[in-house]
């Protein structure tokens, strides 16, 4: 079966930085925080890390858009 069932999402934070997550080996949870992988490129291949705490998190959108933001923007 070729179905995938990951979804692109963006994190949006308090400080009203975003993060997309387009690939799902470019996040990990743990209890108190989420690690995520930062890549400037297509690859999806994380050339460093962010740790952001869980209680920061505002919201969690489903859809990116097509022309999506760098990691960590302001809105």
């Amino acid at each position: 079966m070729a179905a995938n069932p990951f979804v692109p999402f963006r994190i949006c934070m308090s400080d009203g930085k975003t993060c997309d997550i387009t690939n799902h080996d470019m996040m990990w949870a743990a209890r108190n925080a989420a690690l995520i992988g930062i890549s400037r490129g297509p690859e999806d291949i994380a050339e460093r890390f962010a740790q952001c705490a869980i209680l920061r998190i505002t919201r969690i959108e489903d859809h990116i858009p097509a022309q999506a933001e760098q990691p960590f923007t302001s809105d």
